[in-house]
């Protein structure tokens, strides 16, 4: 039987045996390294999975030295390498693991009709040769040996129960039903492994491993639904990789593990707040990105962007989340902003970005300005809401003499730079239009056409707050008037407008620094006026 590693509770141990650096790297493009390979298996054994398949010893050089490698890393993880039903195979898993102070064996050979003909052309008789004579010589190396039958989930029963009684009978500690082209259905499966419990006359002096395959997207599905049958092995690799469509992921079986005990009483040992980094860290060695919404690792697995989700999560973190993401060793929860989100999300982000003294007033302008963005931008970053917040304050309390209305850019190669503007000045509505050498310093014409003033612009910057070509752009604007300086701010996706937005801050700002006794009497004359 296989090795006690661990006391256990009244829970069944549910052995987790991973296949990510064998099967997961039959992904087409999921090559790793030697030295790739055993950064993970440390990352493995770290987190307490009990086998590790570190390859497939007899396929190349550098799989053997990986396993090899990975045999003399491992602490605790027992090292196990792929052979099919040959000598050579098996010679070249212990060669490769004889290192290890204790490793597995794992070969295996087809058993369903289609494989035998086309595949291996072999009779019933010749596969059941091949299982007695391939696990009895796995046995001389180790105690440890599991063997499969591959496309298990197509094989005829009858014959299955043949060969698991001869794969045990020889030495087996460890029979695996794989669905190796991801063709069961959960009740199917589950029926598979209770047909075999009952009906296998040795079948307690193994394990049952279960390895299935994602092709309907049911690998999950049919590894768990093996439990109640009487699995106690399950197969999977991290982030789900895999040929095809892939594994069982671990992440998915472990936490269906911890979070469903009430219907699933197994315990697998994992320190499941280490599984974050291990997704990372595949995903990083095999190039393979992690899709936004997978779960448990994925981007948007413990990310919120509905505001009625947030609202529910700011009250009570079960409202809308099963496990905690500390769990899995993601730091918190995100409150994703964007169009969904609303004001008390808004409001909690603003306290996070350290905005907790602001007024009420500046929250609900930021807001309303977030809302429009949020309708031109896929994704809002922090830098983001802290420009239009910074934005919000600069006009916060003070007196905005002119604004912006509308504005309208012509821009391009033959012509010169054109901008039509439209501006509140003291309450009243003007239009202008004027040429420029470039878009920005037409703009600015504009604005001095409209409320004709006499300053120096002595700095114009522009900031891409974030990436992208929808990227929010902030410009800084200096302007100099008798020894005076402002400086006005403005963010936008759209850099024209943000400009002049920016010149129209620093110009009030402008207005607010003069004697508020001139400041009044002036806006007073000019709303008498008209303007000049």
């Amino acid at each position: 039987m296989f090795p006690k590693t661990k006391v256990m509770t009244h829970k069944d141990k549910v052995y987790i045996f991973d296949t990510t650096m064998r099967d997961g790297e039959q992904s087409p493009g999921a090559s790793m390294s030697v030295e790739e390979k055993i950064q993970i298996s440390r990352v493995f054994d770290e987190m307490g999975i009990d086998i590790i398949e570190a390859g497939f010893p007899i396929s190349s050089p550098g799989d053997f030295e990986a396993v090899s490698s990975i045999s003399k890393s491992v602490k605790n993880s027992i090292p196990c390498g792929l052979a099919r039903a040959t000598k050579k195979d098996i010679d070249a898993c212990n060669e490769s693991l004889k290192f290890a102070k204790r490793f597995r064996i794992h070969t295996f050979i087809s058993t369903s009709p289609v494989h035998m003909k086309h595949k291996l052309n072999m009779n019933n008789e010749q596969v059941l040769d091949a299982i007695k004579e391939s696990v009895t010589y796995a046995k001389k190396f180790t105690d440890d040996v599991e063997w499969s039958c591959e496309d298990g989930t197509r094989t005829d029963m009858d014959f299955m129960y043949k060969t698991i009684e001869l794969a045990i009978n020889c030495g087996a500690t460890t029979v695996n039903i794989p669905d190796t082209v991801g063709y069961s259905i959960p009740e199917e499966f589950a029926k598979k492994i209770e047909l075999i419990k009952n009906n296998v006359p040795n079948i307690d002096k193994a394990i049952i491993s279960a390895h299935c395959h994602n092709d309907l997207g049911l690998a999950v599905a049919n590894a768990l639904s093996g439990l109640s049958a009487g699995v106690r092995q399950i197969e999977c690799t991290i982030n789900g990789i895999g040929e095809r469509a892939g594994n069982a992921a671990l992440e998915e079986i472990v936490m269906a593990i911890k979070t469903r005990d009430d219907l699933l009483p197994y315990e697998t040992g994992i320190k499941t707040e280490l599984i974050s980094k291990a997704s990372k860290i595949v995903s990083n060695a095999t190039g393979f990105p992690v899709q936004f919404n997978k779960a448990i690792v994925g981007k948007n697995a413990f990310a919120h962007e509905s505001g009625i989700h947030q609202d529910g999560m700011l009250k009570n973190r079960e409202t809308y989340e099963i496990m905690t993401p500390e769990s899995v060793g993601v730091k918190k929860t995100s409150l994703v902003m964007g169009k969904h989100s609303g004001r008390h999300a808004f409001k909690d982000k603003l306290n996070d970005l350290g905005y907790s003294d602001v007024t009420d007033d500046v929250v609900q302008a930021a807001f309303g300005k977030f809302k429009i963005l949020a309708d031109k931008k896929k994704h809002i970053y922090d830098e983001d809401i802290v420009a239009l917040v910074d934005d919000s304050l600069i006009i916060d309390n003070k007196i905005n003499a002119i604004n912006l209305k509308s504005l309208k850019v012509f821009a391009g190669t033959g012509e010169p730079q054109r901008a039509e503007m439209t501006l509140d000045v003291f309450g009243d509505i003007k239009k202008t239009s004027q040429t420029g050498d470039g878009p920005v310093d037409a703009i600015f014409k504009c604005i001095k056409d409209l409320y004709p003033h006499d300053v120096k612009l002595s700095l114009y910057q522009v900031h891409a707050v974030t990436e992208g070509t929808d990227a929010q752009a902030t410009v800084s604007v200096k302007i100099e008037e008798n020894e005076r300086t402002t400086v006005g701010q403005s963010a936008d996706t759209d850099t024209l407008v943000a400009s002049a937005n920016a010149y129209l801050n620093a110009l009030n700002k402008m207005l607010i620094k003069r004697e508020k006794k001139s400041l009044y009497k002036d806006i007073e004359q000019k709303k008498i006026r008209g303007g000049e």
